[in-house]
């Protein structure tokens, strides 16, 4: 028994990772409803709840993979990169289910051209995310890791062009909104939305290096 504890084991970390990105995409698919049907009170408090009961699902994967760090003997790739990794996709939900909650602490009354704009480029961050996530299994074959480098190249592209969007943003608010208050609320809400995609930047450059050290 004494040696079977000791004996090399290698827990199924990339199926963890797969199952933390469906979670990542499920919250952020509900939070591109709520934005899409945020006139409805009905359906404001369903897809926000289903943003949380998303998160909440993530965390649970976070704490899966924290426990199986403590047990394994041996891992498939560096235990700090796992441990960063997780974590930073973990940020990733957390700011989807921070963005959800602020268009209701914040009693934003409608969509903006922005918010839907940051709120599209996210989503499909979180869609390129999930991709980036199920090759990593997979980066000891040339094809795939240079997928996986290709789909974070593509993250890197899209988290440019919510700077882009981020900018003008404030630049049409800081020109129009003559009310301080609704500026103040919609700055907030503007900069949270485009870290989104500044975090799913981060879980990419993490993929990159994943990927360049170990295939």
């Amino acid at each position: 028994m004494f040696f079977e504890k000791l004996m090399p084991r290698e827990d199924n970390y990339f199926l963890m990772f797969n199952q933390h990105a469906a979670r990542i995409v499920e919250a952020m698919n509900s939070f591109t409803n709520l934005v899409n049907n945020y006139s409805d009170p009905v359906l404001r408090e369903k897809y926000t709840k289903d943003v949380s009961d998303a998160e909440k699902a993530a965390d649970r994967v976070t704490r899966e993979v924290a426990r199986a760090i403590h047990k394994t003997f041996i891992t498939p790739i560096d235990r700090e990169q796992i441990h960063s990794l997780i974590n930073t996709m973990d940020d990733v939900a957390d700011l989807i289910q921070d963005a959800a909650h602020t268009l209701t602490l914040y009693d934003i009354h409608q969509m903006t051209d922005a918010i839907i704009s940051l709120t599209d480029i996210s989503s499909k961050c979180c869609g390129r995310l999930q991709s980036a996530v199920k090759l990593l299994d997979k980066i000891g074959e040339p094809a795939n890791s240079e997928a996986a480098l290709k789909t974070c190249e593509e993250i890197d592209q899209l988290e440019s062009d919510a700077d882009h969007v981020m900018r003008s943003a404030m630049s049409k608010l800081f020109r129009e909104e003559t009310d301080v208050r609704e500026l103040i609320k919609l700055k907030a809400v503007y900069e949270l939305l485009e870290t989104i995609s500044d975090k799913c930047e981060d879980v990419a450059n993490l993929i990159e290096g994943i990927v360049l050290e170990n295939s």
